[in-house]
Formats: structure tokens, C-alpha cells, sequence
């Protein structure tokens, strides 16, 4: 307790000072390590928050490395970007370390022990949607603090106190919101009054507008809870009581038995290869990983770099490549402790030759024409991502979410903070569409203890043996398209990592039958080639969020932070 006071002032006043962010970077950018480029040597953090993103760089200033700053900038998250950072959700964490060592931690919700298969059907077998999304009973069991206690016990350096004290001060005396964030807020106003008739801080009288400071003094006493104790800080104790008293009030099914059975699984990551990189990324229950590779080899045999960037052939095949490996996860992914997940045989070169063996340059396929393949007998878009890169060369990808925007829109009472409707990634019915269009089937069905299946897609490229990028993104079902196009912007079409994060994208997922483009990615020539081939082309707002590192041939750091949030890429 004594230095958590004793740091106080340092971290009391550290909001206000980024607040001057433009002021701050400026100095440094003088710091020894940077080139004339804006690259920077020591050491990167990119996360949706300018203020998590200054937290995870303090921590490697201070000798911290890339997972002591991911376990300060995740709870630093959970404070200042509660729409997706959290500690009631969970995620995925992609390792690598300067040796080349690969590692990745599934710390994803799980069902409770008391779910059942047909639990957001009604009396014909229809689903309500709305129980899978907001109360309660849309929560799944939270994984996101027991994930960074297991990152940090094997990886970690500083002490664990030591990382989660300022996300503490930023809770208790408050930060400023941005523009993005009051509307938010006001926007939500509504449900969150609704769904918390004892209150929360995320209500306020009057609206909110930019420079208003949010304290969280109940999410302050909970971080301060699991800074001394670590996990039973939050799956036991006080916390476990407010998260039952919750469940209680409003319909819920998680109990005391399934916070403390609640643990986070390292898991064999899922390799491939594209053009000479090698790409480490995570297994099931993702299904990220298993489709960026599928998605990856799909194309690696067309001259992307000579046709260019979003041109008619190179968005055509992307489609149809899309169009394939959407249509397997639908049938083929899960909890592989629940089910036989065909993993590698998704990703074998001769499959993936003989699902594009279909594809007709002249006329789009139809989603209808396009089954999941034959392998052998029997996401609302508010995620966060977030790289890493320490001095050494160790890196981190991890992506978190609550699913939706602010998750099931219930704040715990006397905990401060959101809990996740994580539950409607499961397959509600088998073929009935998610909240992000996603069909699923009998791989992902309800089931006790289960965990559900995700679009996270968090990603780490190396070549010859030396890092070269860091790579995820928040999305739902775009998570995966905009992590693909990510990485081929850099390798196919040469662009700098600011530029590639930054480039229009495009998504498809098999069902349904559309392609969604974003305002001003295709050009007029691109849009009637492709229309006149069968292509439906659909209008939408920004396509995910994607905060990238990547390592340059001259051994700098470059930052890649999405302008269509308010992310932020800090080196030094």
C-alpha cells in the first residue's frame, strides 16, 4: 500500500500530462534511439488509448518487458476504454520473445456450468436475441484476469503491483474523455440506466462532453483488490461476491464454483508461411489464426504486387478466397476440448489449392454454390488489439473484447466494472446468424464450461529468424479480413505500417452474400468490373481498428495506430 501512495503524484498527474500529447511527443522524439523517420529503437506500444499506450511505454522505460507492459496497458484499458478494455472479458495473447520462442494464452469466457444448449431459444426454437446481448445472462465467465496473472508468472519481470498501479490511479482520480468517448457515453445513456437501476459511473445527469473526467472509484477498489492478490482478487473474495449479487439481480448463471474453476490455457500456436515469412498466430477457439493462414496460401500463388493494390483481380480473388474460408469456419471451428477441430488439415496446401480450384475469373461464385469443405466425417465490432515491442525484441499481440460495444451493457455493482456478452459468439442455433451475421454449427453449440468461438486474430510476422511485424485488430468478423489485408499491404504492396493500417478495406465472410466496402476503398473501374461479374457491393462505415508494429530492415520500430479510433502509437 505504501507505494502505491508513495507513486501518487506521479500517476495522479499522469493523465493530465497526455493530455499534451503533441507537447510530449515532440520531446520525445529527441530521445537517443529515434531516427529522422519517426522509427524508433527501444521500444513501441500501440494500443486504442493514447493513455494505455503512455503506460505500457513507462513500464519499458523502467525495465519492464513486452508482457509487463501488456499486463499494464491491459488494465490500463479496462479503465480508460471501457467499450472494450476490460477485466470482465477475456482474449487471446500472441508471444514471441527475441529468440524466436513462440507461445500463445487463451484466456477466452467461458460458459457456466449452468448453460445449456438451448438457453436463448424460445418455445417454437427461435432465438431471442436479446438475452444473448444485454443482462446478465449474456455474460460468460470472465478470463481477462487470470490471463495476465499466467502471462506474467512465466514471462514477466517487475512486480505484478507494480504494473496494475496506474491503471488504479487513473480510475480512482479519473481521466478526460475524449470527443469519441462522451458520445458514446451519451449514445448508451439509455441502456445503461435501464440495465443498472443502482447506478454506475459510466451515468451522468447532464450529457457528457470532451474534457469531462470519469472516476471510477469501484473499479479503483477492485484493481487495488487484484494488485495485492493477483486473481483471487477478483474470482474469489469481495469481487466474487459483487459478480454473484449481479448474477442474482438481473437472471445471470455464473457462480462462485465457476469464477474459481475459471483458468487461462497456453495453447500450441498456429504456423504458417506467406512468401517467405513466417506468420505464428492463435489456435481454437480463434478462428482467426486458422483463417489468416487459409486465407494467406489462398492467394500467395496470384501476382498481387503486379495487379496492385485493390485493383479488380487482386479484390476478386480476395473475395473468393474470403468466400471459402468463412464457409469452413462456419462448419469446422470450436472449443477444440469440445470438439475435433481439424486444424491442420484446414491449412494444408493441397486443400487449400483444391477449395480455390472453383474459382471462375469470369462471374462471382454464390455463398450458396460454396459449402465448407469436406475434411472428414464428423463477433458487435467493439474488441481491442493491442502490440508491443520491447527493447530486447520480445513481442506481444493481444487482442481482448467484451463483443459488443460496452458488452452486455451491466456494470457490477460494487466492482466497477462491465461484464462481456460474450455468450452470443456461441452458435445460439445451429445456421441462425450472430450479432455480426456469422453462421455457426454443431462445433460451436452451447455447452458447460465451453469456450466460445472467436474472431481474434492476433498475429506476429518474423523472417529469417528476425521479427518484422505485430499485427491485430477489434473488428467482429472483419477481425480477420482486416488483419489479412493489413499484412498484405505491407508485403504485397510495400506500404509502411502507418500506411497499410490506415488503407480502405473491404470484408467478406461467405454469409451473407455480400461484399462490404468502405466509403472511397474501391475506384469507380474497380466497382463496375467487379458488378458486372456478379459482385454485390455494399456500403458501410470504418472496417476495424487495426494497431500494428513493424520492424524495419534497419532495426526500427514503426508504429501503426488506426485513425478511424482514437488509437495511439508511442515509441522511444
Amino acid at each position: 500500500m505504501q507505494r502505491i501512495i508513495k507513486g501518487k503524484s506521479y500517476y495522479a498527474s499522469l493523465a493530465s500530462i497526455l493530455l499534451a500529447s503533441s507537447v510530449f511527443l515532440s520531446c520525445v522524439g529527441n530521445h537517443l534511439g529515434k531516427n529522422n523517420s519517426g522509427e524508433f529503437r527501444n521500444g513501441m506500444v500501440v494500443s486504442a488509448n493514447a493513455l494505455a499506450s503512455e503506460v505500457g511505454i513507462e513500464i519499458l522505460k523502467k525495465g519492464g518487458n513486452a508482457v509487463d507492459a501488456a499486463v499494464a496497458v491491459q488494465f490500463a484499458l479496462a479503465v480508460v476504454y471501457p467499450n472494450a478494455g476490460n477485466i470482465g472479458g477475456g482474449g487471446f495473447m500472441v508471444y514471441r520473445s527475441a529468440k524466436g520462442e513462440t507461445n500463445t494464452l487463451d484466456f477466452r469466457e467461458k460458459a457456466s456450468a449452468a448453460a445449456l444448449r438451448d438457453m436463448y431459444l424460445d418455445a417454437s426454437g427461435n432465438p431471442i436475441v436479446e438475452k444473448s446481448l444485454y443482462g446478465q445472462l449474456a455474460a460468460g465467465v470472465p478470463g481477462s484476469v487470470a490471463g495476465m496473472e499466467e502471462a506474467h508468472q512465466k514471462y514477466g519481470k517487475l512486480k505484478w503491483e507494480d504494473l496494475i498501479e496506474p491503471a488504479i490511479h487513473l480510475a480512482r482520480d479519473g481521466f478526460k474523455l475524449t470527443a469519441r468517448q462522451a458520445n458514446e457515453l451519451n449514445g448508451l445513456k439509455t441502456r445503461f440506466t435501464k440495465l443498472n437501476p443502482l447506478g454506475t459511473a459510466l451515468i451522468k445527469d447532464v450529457k457528457w462532453v470532451e474534457g469531462d473526467v470519469l472516476i471510477q472509484t469501484e473499479l479503483a477498489n477492485t484493481l487495488k483488490l487484484i494488485a495485492q492478490e493477483g486473481r483471487k482478487g477478483f474470482y474469489e473474495g469481495p469481487v466474487a461476491d459483487f459478480i454473484v449479487a449481479e448474477m442474482q439481480r438481473g437472471g445471470g448463471i455464473i457462480t462462485k464454483q465457476d469464477l474459481t474453476a475459471y483458468k487461462a490455457i497456453w495453447r500450441k500456436p498456429i504456423n504458417g508461411k506467406y512468401r517467405g515469412y513466417d506468420v505464428v498466430t492463435m489456435p481454437p477457439p480463434s478462428s482467426g489464426g486458422i483463417a489468416l493462414i487459409q486465407l494467406l496460401k489462398s492467394v500467395e500463388s496470384y501476382p498481387l504486387t503486379r495487379w496492385g493494390f485493390n485493383s479488380d483481380s487482386t479484390v476478386q480473388v480476395m473475395i473468393e478466397a474470403e468466400r471459402r474460408v468463412y464457409a469452413d469456419r462456419a462448419a469446422h471451428l470450436g472449443d477444440p476440448d469440445f470438439y475435433p477441430v481439424p486444424a491442420q488439415k484446414l491449412i494444408e496446401d493441397s486443400y487449400i489449392k483444391q477449395r480455390m480450384s472453383s474459382f471462375n475469373w469470369q462471374t462471382a461464385s454464390t455463398s450458396a454454390s460454396v459449402s465448407a469443405g469436406e475434411i472428414a466425417p464428423t463477433e458487435h465490432e467493439e474488441t481491442t488489439h493491442f502490440s508491443i515491442v520491447d527493447r530486447d525484441g520480445n513481442a506481444v499481440a493481444i487482442t481482448t473484447t467484451l463483443n459488443g460495444s460496452y458488452g452486455a451493457g451491466v456494470v457490477v455493482k460494487g466492482a466497477g466494472f462491465l461484464l462481456n456478452n460474450e455468450m452470443d459468439d456461441f452458435s445460439v442455433k445451429p445456421g441462425a446468424p450472430n450479432m455480426y451475421g456469422l453462421v455457426g454449427g454443431e462445433a460451436n453449440a452451447i455447452a458447460p464450461g465451453k469456450r466460445m468461438l472467436s474472431s481474434m486474430t492476433p498475429a506476429i510476422l518474423s523472417k529469417d529468424g528476425e521479427l518484422f511485424m505485430v499485427v491485430g485488430t477489434p473488428g467482429g468478423s472483419t477481425i480477420i479480413t482486416s488483419v489479412f489485408q493489413t499484412i498484405l499491404n505491407v508485403v504485397d504492396f510495400n506500404m509502411s505500417m502507418q500506411s497499410a493500417v490506415s488503407a480502405k478495406k473491404f470484408h467478406h465472410q461467405w454469409l451473407p452474400d455480400e461484399v462490404a466496402v468502405e466509403d472511397k476503398a474501391l475506384d469507380s473501374l474497380t466497382t463496375v468490373k467487379l458488378k458486372s461479374k456478379g459482385y454485390k457491393l455494399v456500403p458501410r462505415g470504418a472496417i476495424g481498428r487495426v494497431d500494428a508494429i513493424l520492424k524495419t530492415k534497419w532495426g526500427y520500430y514503426q508504429g501503426g495506430a488506426d485513425p478511424r479510433g482514437d488509437d495511439k502509437a508511442v515509441g522511444w
